[in-house]
């Protein structure tokens, strides 16, 4: 068999292209603050929610330090964000934050003193 014979490459013909840096950093700044702020606080309740198991029932996923973390996490965000994104996108965040916090204390085998459960730094004591 020749090298004619075989099959040709099309990768080995082209150089891999490199990322445009310069529209990628024009496409994030062109994203207002409150959309990335909101973005990553969802993230976080998403992330939380399933390590409270809050996906499924016996979900596998529960993990109530990991969800901890992103609670308190999610308490900084939103309470150090909330006068820069209004009411208007700080009020849901606020409501899921503490429906979490509240699941968070009904998950714990041994729950928290009030004002010492994920979060309630920044927010305060949360009640049912």
């Amino acid at each position: 068999m020749t090298d004619a014979s075989l099959p040709a490459d099309p990768a080995a013909d082209t150089a891999p292209e490199s990322p445009d840096y310069d529209a990628m950093t024009r496409d994030i700044a062109d994203v207002p603050a409150v959309e990335v702020i909101t973005t990553v606080a969802v993230h976080l309740l998403s992330a939380a929610a399933v390590n409270l198991g809050l996906d499924k029932p016996d979900s596998e996923y529960k993990d109530l330090d990991e969800a901890r973390k992103l609670i308190t996490a999610l308490a900084g965000l939103v309470t150090a964000s909330a006068t820069e994104i209004s009411s208007f996108h700080a009020a849901p965040l606020r409501d899921g934050l503490k429906s979490l916090q509240l699941a968070f204390r009904e998950a714990s085998v041994v729950p928290d003193e009030p004002g010492q459960g994920p979060g309630e730094k920044f927010t305060g004591p949360v009640f049912g």
